[in-house]
């Protein structure tokens, strides 16, 4: 009786399944990839084939060699960014020299610098900003640097701009003339800083419909991928559209907002000084899956923009690796229980700017996959059969439970 109750006490016993390891088997789909040059590094782009079929993280996908054995690689996203160091900066000697403003900036302890941001209480006003670097204050010596272009278009609402965006110096003073339009008396500071700079690189993913004109909107119908992350929304409009800003709009196909914002092209000439300023993309709310979205560009009272396309955008993913002497991998993806992998190769990974792209195959389902085994724990394959010996159980705990009472009632 002890026996039997030890072996139903381990039928009860749920034991944790192994984690699930990958096979080739085990993948839905399967593509070639053939380096694009050998002993470099290489790496593949992520298309809407593998969002299509992957797991949402993208933690199923796998390179094996010819032998079967894995390939580490690094999934790395192509997001651009701008990294400073900034901090104040003290504005010396302001003055008035030939009808111009003129002031020095001290550099301060950073050693490299490439922006200088100006603190202007001006508005309606276009300047030019001649930058001059000297190493020591007082001197006659100066480096020039450029002329940079200074504006504020608030009755016009189309915004300002105040940085001065220098080459790489390292020159303890600047020296800065302003044209007229800005007054000593309106420089209230400076902060100096080093800016680095990525850029981003983007896939299209999806296609925007022809436009709709309904009173004093353009709206536009954009079907796009359900699993590829959608991260902005690109507005290509005809280079002779100039100085509009328009307010911009996007919701799913339930009446959400998944974006808002501006697009903006200026290009104007004041005093014979040309301003140049464009922004003609949306970000996206992260985390929309929506198929359908519709595009809504408010005109106000200004005629409808000419827009050669408009087009949703993925940031690009790139699956780095190092190809072993040039022979062709395989490319597997689509098993939804596998977990990401660890490869030491991720851990130090550094990317290459001289990497080659490889080529990837069309892709197809995997003639070899036959599934993952049921790697549920036996207690979950044989629900029936603990029930029957629960039940069981209880039954011969209360014959026993009668036969004691009988006993002790005799």
């Amino acid at each position: 009786m002890k026996a039997f109750f030890a072996v139903l006490f381990l039928a009860f016993v749920v034991v944790a399944p192994p984690e699930p390891q990958p096979s080739p088997s085990y993948f839905t789909h399967l593509r070639t990839v053939t380096p694009g040059a050998p002993n470099r590094q290489n790496y593949i782009v992520i298309d809407e084939d593998v969002w299509d079929h992957a797991r949402k993280d993208l933690a199923d996908i796998r390179l094996y060699d010819p032998r079967g054995t894995q390939v580490p690689y690094f999934l790395n996203e192509q997001r651009g960014g701008m990294f400073s160091e900034e901090q104040p900066a003290k504005i010396l000697n302001l003055g008035v020299i030939k009808g111009q403003t003129e002031f020095d900036v001290a550099a301060g302890e950073i050693a490299e610098y490439d922006r200088i941001r100006l603190h202007l209480n001006a508005k309606d006003f276009v300047s030019t900003a001649a930058v001059e670097g000297i190493n020591a204050a007082g001197k006659a010596r100066r480096t020039r640097l450029g002329s940079f272009t200074l504006y504020d278009f608030s009755r016009e609402n189309l915004g300002s701009n105040s940085v001065l965006k220098l080459p790489p110096s390292n020159f303890r003073y600047l020296h800065v003339g302003l044209s007229p339009g800005v007054l000593p008396a309106q420089v209230k500071g400076a902060t100096i800083y080093n800016m680095q700079e990525k850029q981003s690189a983007w896939t299209d993913v999806g296609i925007c419909h022809a436009t709709e004109q309904k009173e004093h909107s353009t709206i536009l119908i954009c079907d796009v991928p359900r699993r590829v992350p959608l991260e902005r929304i690109l507005f290509r409009v005809t280079p002779g559209q100039i100085n509009f800003r328009r307010n911009v709009s996007v919701t799913d196909e339930h009446g959400g907002q998944v974006a808002s914002g501006e697009i903006t092209r200026i290009r104007m000439n004041r005093g014979s000084t040309i301003v140049t300023s464009e922004e003609l993309a949306v970000k996206v709310i992260p985390g929309q899956d929506s198929g359908r979205l519709t595009v809504t560009i408010d005109n106000g009272d200004d005629p409808a923009l000419t827009l050669d396309s408009v087009q949703p955008q993925s940031i690009e993913r790139r699956l780095y690796f190092e190809p072993q002497r040039g022979t062709v991998l395989n490319f597997y993806y689509g098993d939804q229980k596998l977990a990401a992998p660890v490869y030491d190769y991720a851990k130090l990974f550094k990317a290459d700017p001289a990497a080659v792209k490889a080529r990837v195959g069309i892709g197809t389902g995997n003639p070899a996959y036959s599934g993952r085994p049921d790697e549920r724990p036996w207690s979950e394959r044989h629900r029936a059969l603990l029930w029957t010996a629960m039940l069981l159980a209880v039954a011969v705990l209360g014959g026993l439970a009668i036969r004691s009472l009988k006993a002790a009632s005799a």
